[in-house]
């Protein structure tokens, strides 16, 4: 049986070899095509071939009547509407380590023009000015690079900082000690990166918990005359905050290849003369471009001819039947991995993920990889799903159990998921109930009730009469609203907890108001 394939974007010829060469596959190059043109032959193709030109909308999808799998020659897939592909049982593919190469050797560029003023230097002599004195620079040999984000970009990062015999300490919220000391460098917190560093590149992605994580405070903790590196993502950096810092005299200089709105050709940053910048081109080599090909024509050809991909992005197609009994615990299932993660305090290094009742019956382990799922996003943002997350939890040396047990603490169902660091074990546990759906049933030892959604505020405190009034009283301080409250104890005035229900995320300065009841010993804000 032959396939059809269909590349409508650009892509070199040494990329799509391996379709080429495939046995039953016949290849279309047809770019440039506006959405109408491509709806009309979609139907024809088995697979299709984008960049970042194409945008492949839920209409595209929707006739596309034979179209099995499209694959993403880089690393987003914004231009993909996922949900629709799921929808209509169409894999998603890209290329995630294909630029990893050039993003690291890009990164290292900008570290050294930036640490030897060499644009400034180069622009001046095209004005015809031999000027010595105004740009000497500074050695890379025995100062602190500090890496935020220790992912496939930051780890060839640091490898090859180390190579410029610079000391690198890192940041990762899955970087543990051990995975630290294998690769022969220092770790903590952002803080600790923040303080230590000549030099700082970050390399994470942005989601909520990144964006302006450079931010004013930051650039306050930092060593006078810091360097700054970005060739990530625009708005991991508040852009204000560094202008200002730049000004002041605080931060040396800046190299970014990323701003917050591109193009950026008329930000103010551009006017200051220790700022170097390069319009997106982390990924832009020959070499980039060819490999990210490669890689997704190879996914292509595997799927069309063995039904096996290496890099999804979306869930693959489950059995009708088994979807429709295992779909009403994916909510539960995330969410109690979403819980989990705000509360566990350090890297995670097991997860146990148990299934009781009827869960022993049913194909849990798409349920087991959501579960993941939650409990990476939060630091990872869309970059995990479904598909992707157990092989994410391997990479960062994380070791994932599923287990199967008769104990059910008297529910039909019961989902336990146990989380191990350095600093301890937590534990929460979650049941559907008939008609009322997802609950989470027990925190660690104690028994609650609580609706896993909207805003919640987990507090860790002493038994001591009057604590609950205190936090009411906070709360009403602050004009917010409880939705409801669960509370629980070890013992009579021993360790206890409560989980309340709000009605929006309590700020910084809410949280320390709490935390400096007596009694309490811990405040945290979640969001599911």
């Amino acid at each position: 049986m032959a396939y059809k394939v269909l590349i409508s974007d650009p892509l070199s010829e040494e990329g799509i070899q391996p379709l080429r060469e495939a046995e039953n596959l016949e290849v279309d190059v047809k770019t440039n095509l506006s959405a109408d043109e491509l709806a009309d032959i979609i139907g024809d193709y088995d697979a299709l071939l984008v960049r970042s030109q194409t945008k492949v909308t839920r209409d595209i999808i929707s006739k596309a009547s034979k179209l099995k799998i499209i694959g993403r020659a880089g690393v987003g897939v914004d231009n993909i509407d996922l949900s629709a592909a799921t929808e209509y049982g169409v894999i998603v593919v890209n290329a995630p380590d294909g630029n990893t190469n050039s993003a690291a050797e890009h990164t290292i560029a900008m570290l050294m023009s930036l640490a030897r003023k060499i644009p400034q230097a180069y622009s001046a002599l095209k004005d015809g000015k031999w000027d010595r004195k105004t740009h000497v620079g500074v050695e890379l040999k025995g100062k602190t690079i500090g890496v935020i984000g220790m992912g496939r970009i930051g780890q060839e990062v640091a490898y090859r900082a180390k190579g410029q015999r610079m000391k690198v300490i890192a940041y990762d919220p899955f970087l543990t000690k051990e995975r630290a000391d294998k690769l022969g460098i220092d770790y903590g917190s952002v803080e600790d990166v923040v303080i230590a560093s000549d030099f700082i590149t970050v390399h994470t992605p942005l989601i909520k918990e990144t964006k302006h994580m450079i931010n004013k405070e930051a650039f306050e903790k930092m060593k006078d005359g810091v360097r700054i590196v970005n060739c990530a993502r625009g708005g991991i950096i508040d852009e204000d905050a560094l202008y200002h810092a730049i000004q002041s005299g605080k931060v040396a200089g800046a190299a970014l290849d990323v701003f917050e709105e591109e193009p950026a050709t008329d930000h103010r940053l551009l006017e200051l003369p220790q700022v170097i910048a390069t319009p997106h081109l982390g990924a832009s080599t020959v070499e980039a471009q060819e490999s990210v090909a490669i890689d997704v024509s190879h996914d292509v050809v595997r799927y069309l001819t063995e039904g096996v991909v290496k890099n999804p992005v979306n869930l693959p197609s489950v059995p009708k039947d088994v979807m429709n009994k295992i779909e009403p615990y994916f909510h539960l299932s995330e969410k109690l991995g979403t819980f989990l993660t705000h509360v566990t305090e350090g890297t995670a290094e097991e997860i146990n993920i148990s299934y009781s009742g009827e869960l022993t019956e049913l194909e849990v382990a798409p349920l087991t990889r959501n579960t993941i799922k939650g409990l990476l996003k939060r630091h990872l943002g869309d970059h995990v799903n479904d598909v992707n997350a157990s092989y994410l939890a391997e990479k960062r040396g994380i070791h994932v159990n599923e287990n199967r047990t008769s104990s059910t603490k008297g529910f039909t169902n019961l989902l336990k998921v146990e989380v191990k660091t350095k600093h301890g074990t937590r534990t929460v546990a979650g049941t559907l109930l008939n008609g009322l759906g997802a609950r989470i049933v027990q925190v660690d030892n104690y028994s609650v009730d609580v609706v896993p959604e909207g805003y919640l505020v987990f507090i860790s405190h002493n038994d001591r009469p009057g604590v609950i009034g205190k936090v009411g009283n906070a709360f009403a301080e602050n004009d917010i609203n409880i939705a409801s409250m669960q509370v629980g104890r070890s013992d009579v005035g021993g360790n206890a907890m409560m989980i309340i229900s709000v009605d929006k995320q309590l700020e910084k300065e809410e949280l320390e108001q709490l935390n400096q009841i007596t009694e309490i010993n811990n405040v945290v804000a979640i969001e599911l």
